[in-house]
């Protein structure tokens, strides 16, 4: 019945994917053989379902390349059943305490007592209730309430038909405790079963299979940590890399954790790689590298993006590893099937275009100029400027009018001005117009933002202070002569500026691009984005540049009379990823007609944020942003990507499966919103999401801006004087409570 259920509800996943096709390439590869690597799925797609479970295996081969390889963690039950399960305790991955609440035991596990429930002590009966959980506690356990069977090797064989079948071997040396042969066991089912790779740790037991075994079946020895030792030999395994030439007597590949290949710096920064591929192919050997997995943190060379840590092993002009051991085959079937020998000097601007968000904000602070100049190497066809007004009434680059979003002012004297102004917002801050632009730039320094901080994901932390800040004048002259599609200035906060502090946002922005001369240049569009509709109805009145209008709530769908009104000022409006894909739980739920409805009006439509890390995308897009980008793209249809990794989205709008149709490999088809809850058992599944509101034409509709106050001081009114001197009491335990903050996070 089990099985029956699981069957069925993996039928709603194969409309996850449309074509079966892998996209192949004209070029040789740098691999021992000349042939793509081989994408090797660790106990199928165990990035998402439960390692070695029918879900696992059978989406492996739906969603990823049509050869990948299923790999199987062998462990022997009592009665010599050959058994997948990734862990030698099976309490890690199973559910056996609730079935034998007295059945741990303790045990030598190649020399280490170690405590759980083992599988020698069951037989294949007893082990029959039992069922397989999500073995890593940091992914979701929905699935586990589909009460996954436990599968032999035969079953993976039979079940699912792959074109090849890894079996890994890793304690051979604790089932003879117990009288028990995996040798035996080995030999015995390589007669039933095509088996085309066996790998282990164990020197002995690779050896105790030479002309046993099919002579097409590639025996791969596995190293493990470079300090631990190899049982038989004695050995540690760093050793023994330093002597492939003897592996080669008794192997045909070796299977190595990535950082022996690039090897990672203390702080988490990629080093020099290794020669270890090289030497493993002059000396005859193939070389996978192991431990890839989306949702795991990589080098910050990489950005967040687990394509770009693949690419690295493949795709670097100098190696090629034959093949990859993952979790999530489906990133590692895009990047050998689509993204590899790409044309990095394309610079089409068609759609979908690809705007910064604050520049590479991913890389560097925000809106400096290191975060613009990368912006522009990574491609993007439109950077933007989000408009702040300092004291002296110069307009700057800065995501936020709040500087304790993006400097380090909590560390400075000026934390002094801490201060409430609700118009604002409801946390206190000190805002650009407290501080002259003199101050900023001779007292404070840019800081990156860390939108995952609290899940201590942090972004390229030998930068997080590097950069300048940049005034409007200065961004203008920095994108003028750059193959750009065009800019994007920001601007909000305009009604309060005018009526409290005198000043005009409008007319500045105005004044600062006819002073840059973009007023009667076409090489570049202005692009000018405001949540404040009488903001852009002023742009509208006395320029003709782009109106962008952003709606900065969850919207799932728009009114007729919200159109209507957009229409009078904007050419495009801007959305939340979850107005076009509401989701609950990291589920996706639907697609919302919003991008039709905007569309169908002759508006453009732009998608906002898309981030690199794996928590800022639902399980749907299995920790991939690429994964996530062909959704909007290719799914929803989009116009532009407004982005903190431009990187990410160039790599992607220049893939070589970008326009292939009917043709497209399974890999890149799009996800269906939906499918991926729909395969959770019923009461498993997360609560059900309120409906979404549209938007109406209320929400859009503002009051005209006020003119700007006669006085320019930047002494706020008397309304305003009175809320911040409301706060000043608590200033000076503010300020300490602000330092103490800044200290720690430092720390």
């Amino acid at each position: 019945m089990r099985s029956g259920r699981a069957c069925s509800a993996l039928a709603s996943l194969l409309l996850l994917w449309l074509g079966v096709a892998a996209a192949q390439k004209a070029s040789s590869w740098k691999t021992l053989s000349g042939k793509a690597p081989a994408i090797v799925a660790k106990g199928g797609f165990s990035g998402l379902f439960p390692d070695s479970s029918e879900y696992a295996y059978q989406f492996a081969l739906l969603a990823s390349s049509p050869d990948t390889i299923l790999y199987c963690d062998v462990r022997l039950t009592k009665d010599e059943i050959g058994i997948c399960l990734p862990d030698i305790k099976m309490d890690n991955c199973t559910n056996i305490p609730d079935f034998y609440a007295q059945g741990q035991k303790s045990y030598l596990v190649n020399g280490v007592p170690t405590s759980g429930w083992f599988s020698v002590d069951y037989n294949g009966t007893e082990l029959e209730q039992v069922t397989l959980k999500q073995s890593i506690n940091s992914r979701t356990p929905r699935f586990d309430s589909s009460f996954f069977p436990l599968l032999a090797v035969e079953d993976v064989q039979s079940k699912f038909k792959p074109s090849g079948i890894w079996l890994n071997v890793q304690h051979d040396s604790f089932y003879s405790q117990f009288n028990l042969s995996m040798r035996n066991y080995i030999i015995s089912v390589s007669k039933r079963v095509v088996v085309n790779y066996i790998s282990s740790p164990e020197v002995s037991f690779l050896t105790s299979l030479l002309g046993r075994i099919s002579n097409k079946t590639k025996l791969v020895f596995r190293f493990l940590d470079e300090s631990s030792l190899e049982p038989s030999t004695n050995q540690t395994y760093g050793s023994m890399l330093k002597n492939l030439t003897f592996v080669s007597t008794f192997a045909s590949g070796i299977l190595v954790p990535k950082g022996y290949i690039w090897p990672h710096s203390p702080d988490n920064y990629l080093q020099q790689y290794t020669s270890v591929v090289d030497d493993a192919h002059k000396a005859g050997l193939e070389i996978y590298a192991a431990d890839f997995a989306n949702d795991f943190v990589v080098s910050y060379n990489h950005s967040y993006d687990p394509l770009a840590e693949y690419l690295s092993f493949i795709d670097n002009d100098v190696f090629s590893v034959d093949g990859v051991l993952t979790d999530f085959p489906i990133t590692a079937s895009e990047a050998i099937g689509c993204f590899t020998n790409l044309n990095k000097s394309n610079t089409d601007h068609g759609k979908p275009l690809i705007i910064s968000h604050n520049g590479a904000s991913g890389d560097y602070p925000g809106c400096t100029d290191l975060a613009y100049q990368k912006a522009v190497d990574d491609g993007a066809d439109v950077i933007d400027c989000p408009v702040q007004v300092t004291k002296d009434g110069i307009p700057i680059c800065m995501s936020s009018i709040d500087l304790m979003n993006d400097t380090t002012v909590a560390r400075s004297q000026f934390i002094s001005q801490t201060a409430t102004i609700k118009d604002i917002q409801i946390a206190q801050g000190v805002f650009t117009f407290n501080l002259t632009w003199d101050d900023i730039v001779n007292n404070l320094q840019p800081k990156i933002s860390t939108p995952w901080y609290s899940f201590r994901l942090d972004r390229n932390p030998r930068y997080r202070n590097a950069g300048k800040f940049m005034r409007l004048s200065d961004f203008l002259d920095f994108t003028k002569d750059k193959d750009l599609y065009g800019i994007m200035i920001s601007v909000e906060h305009a009604a309060f500026m005018a009526g409290e502090l005198g000043f005009d946002m409008v007319d500045k922005v105005i004044k600062a691009l006819d002073d840059a001369g973009y007023h009667d240049q076409t090489a570049q569009k202005v692009m000018v984005q405001s949540t404040d509709s009488s903001v852009l109805e002023k742009f509208k009145e006395q320029t003709k540049y782009d109106l962008v209008y952003m709606v900065n709530k969850k919207v799932g769908d728009a009114a007729s009379s919200s159109l209507v009104d957009i229409k009078r000022f904007a050419s495009a409006v801007s959305v939340d990823t979850g107005s076009v894909f509401p989701e609950t739980h990291y589920f996706t739920v639907y697609e919302t007609n919003l991008v039709q409805t905007l569309q169908t009006a002759g508006l453009s439509v732009y998608v906002y944020t898309l981030m690199n890390e794996f928590l800022s995308q639902p399980y749907d897009f299995f920790s991939d942003a690429t994964a996530q980008i062909n959704a909007y793209v290719k799914g929803a249809l989009v116009d532009g990507l407004i982005t903190d990794f431009p990187a990410t989205a160039r790599r992607y709008k220049v893939n070589s499966c970008m326009n292939m149709g009917n043709s497209t490999p399974n890999f890149m088809a799009p996800a269906r919103p939906g499918d991926l809850m729909q395969s959770i058992s019923k009461s498993a599944q997360p609560p059900a999401l309120a409906p979404v509101p549209p938007l109406t034409g209320s929400d859009v509709a503002e009051p005209p801006l006020p003119p700007a106050r006669s006085n320019s001081s930047t002494a706020p009114t008397q309304s305003l004087a009175s809320r911040t001197r409301a706060c000043a009491a608590h200033i000076p335990a503010l300020a300490s409570l602000a330092m103490l903050c800044a200290w720690l996070s430092l720390v």
